[in-house]
């Protein structure tokens, strides 16, 4: 996030972009009460159906992959089957193992999840094994394991993978910003390679995108 604000901000000098702290659940409110006018790597179907907005595809390419601690023997098989393991889930996140429900008491009903608001703090559950698995977004596991390379050596992932899914930017109406300037510094830093540089460490897949995948 802070690499592709400060890209966006030495692109051009007509917008100032800043990151403003939100959560999960009050970026919906956040973003509607407008203080703030863009929100990047989301995804129309994360709950926006009734919050009025506007979607630019960036482009990029992410999933969600499954994390465990390793334990001599274990193999990836163990990622077959959630029903019987503990799992340490993101708050407000869209699982495809569970059908992309986020209501918790569906989630206790039928698995036996604990919920948090940080992906280090599900990561190390695991490494302390109070939890047996994780799910973790894969781009933010491979800058985890990158800083913190004690835990990343007890670690296991899968190869199994929960959801592959598109990053989009979604635009308030009427903000700072509208769809047309918007795309064009995205294509600009693509053009560039800037996008590239950015995220193909993390693993996040720079693609092509049509103008028709841009708008409302």
């Amino acid at each position: 996030m802070p690499r592709l604000v400060d890209a966006l901000n030495a692109e051009q000098s007509d917008y100032q972009f800043v990151m403003v702290p939100t959560s999960v659940p009050r970026r919906f409110r956040d973003f509607s009460e407008g203080r703030f006018d863009v929100a990047i790597f989301e995804n129309p179907d994360w709950g926006w159906k009734d919050i009025p907005h506007q979607t630019v595809d960036m482009g990029l390419e992410d999933a969600e992959v499954y994390v465990a601690r390793r334990v001599e023997g274990r193999e990836q098989s163990y990622f077959d089957d959630l029903s019987d393991k503990r799992l340490a889930l993101f708050s407000g996140y869209h699982y495809g193992f569970a059908n992309f429900n986020t209501d918790q008491k569906y989630l206790s009903e039928h698995f036996n999840v604990t919920s948090t608001y940080s992906h280090d703090s599900n990561l190390l559950m695991v490494v302390r094994g109070r939890v047996d698995i994780a799910p973790v977004t894969r781009s933010y596991l491979i800058d985890f394991m990158a800083h913190n390379k004690d835990e990343a050596a007890q670690l296991m992932v899968s190869e199994r993978v929960d959801q592959i899914y598109r990053q989009y930017a979604l635009l308030r109406p009427n903000g700072s910003i509208d769809v047309p300037h918007f795309v064009r510094l995205m294509e600009k830093l693509r053009a560039d390679g800037e996008l590239a540089a950015i995220f193909q460490p993390l693993n996040i897949k720079v693609m092509p995108v049509t103008a028709a995948a841009s708008g409302n």
